[in-house]
């Protein structure tokens, strides 16, 4: 199907911003691009924030409890996207998909406020302070009043990687998530090419919406802090996954980045790992960064999946 029609009716609100400008220096109508398309009600959930230690300092994380979750409920870390650079505890993408999940799982969510990459921070800083997370957070179960053998990690497009790299740890380490849950995931570099057809689609987008071979370089360079000498051990798309935890996989249909999670997937299952993947239909790169309402149903469909609903 083509790009959302709500989705490309707002095209003309970006038509002149540039790949990479920082949300602070976005004009006012660019803003507009990102608002909720129709009105939203949030779950009921209670929401907590707080800081644990980490090896580079405090680590802010914010918990979501649901209301109606039982004893032993499932728990997730949750990591998310910005390119490395950018995004905090309060994007959508991080508090909303928290509420919602947190909601669906009837369980708990922590979302997990790393470092962001810049000249003086990069791997393996920021990816440090996910895999202490998720230390605090399997220590903390007992506390949390969740099933220390039902947590999972995950997170969006870079925090994905993150995610998918802290659980690449644990399982070396012999404590591995229940599963591992990813949103339009970026774990690859150089990224994979997607289908002509789909590529065709995503020439005629807004340039500020690509993940073009520039763009993805200059992401992972920021990270790294440099594009050769790519640690394989921590790079969920050069290791070794053999044990990796089952995974489920998010794709936007209409993303550049969309090769990355079905490649990862290719890669599981070479070596038997479980992992499902759902394409969310005329969703491009980030739809998660929209709260879910009746008039776009593929971000609430993206998040049933992710929760196993």
């Amino acid at each position: 199907m083509p790009v959302h029609p709500l989705i490309a009716a707002r095209f003309p609100l970006i038509a002149d911003v540039l790949p990479g400008t920082p949300v602070e220096q976005l004009p006012e109508a660019a803003l507009a691009f990102g608002l909720p398309y129709g009105d939203y009600r949030a779950p009921a959930v209670a929401i907590e924030d707080t800081a644990v230690d980490g090896p580079h300092g405090a680590i802010p994380v914010r918990i979501y409890r649901a209301e109606d979750r039982g004893p032993d409920a499932r728990a997730l870390l949750w990591a998310h996207g910005g390119g490395f650079t950018g995004g905090d505890l309060d994007m959508p993408e991080a508090h909303v998909v928290s509420m919602e999940l947190a909601a669906r799982l009837r369980g708990v969510v922590v979302s997990v406020d790393y470092r962001l990459a810049s000249d003086a921070v990069h791997h393996p800083v920021p990816v440090d302070d996910v895999a202490a997370a998720w230390d605090w957070l399997v220590g903390s179960a007992e506390r949390l009043g969740v099933d220390p053998a039902r947590i999972a990690t995950g997170g969006a497009s870079a925090g994905a990687f993150l995610a998918a790299s802290a659980a690449l740890r644990a399982v070396a380490a012999g404590r591995p998530p229940a599963s591992v849950l990813l949103a339009y995931p970026a774990i690859h570099f150089p990224t994979p090419a997607v289908e002509d057809a789909t590529a065709a689609v995503l020439r005629t987008l807004p340039s500020a919406l690509r993940f073009t071979p520039g763009v993805a370089t200059a992401i992972f360079a920021a990270y790294l802090g440099r594009i050769t000498a790519i640690p394989a051990a921590e790079s969920p798309g050069l290791a070794d996954l053999t044990g990796y935890p089952p995974v489920r996989i998010v794709v936007s249909e209409f993303d550049d980045l969309r090769g990355s999670g079905e490649l990862f997937a290719q890669q599981l299952a070479s070596v038997g790992v479980t992992a499902a993947l759902t394409v969310a239909e005329g969703m491009l790169h980030g739809h998660l960064n929209i709260p879910p309402t009746e008039a776009l149903p593929e971000v609430g469909r993206s998040l049933d999946f992710l929760a196993g609903r």
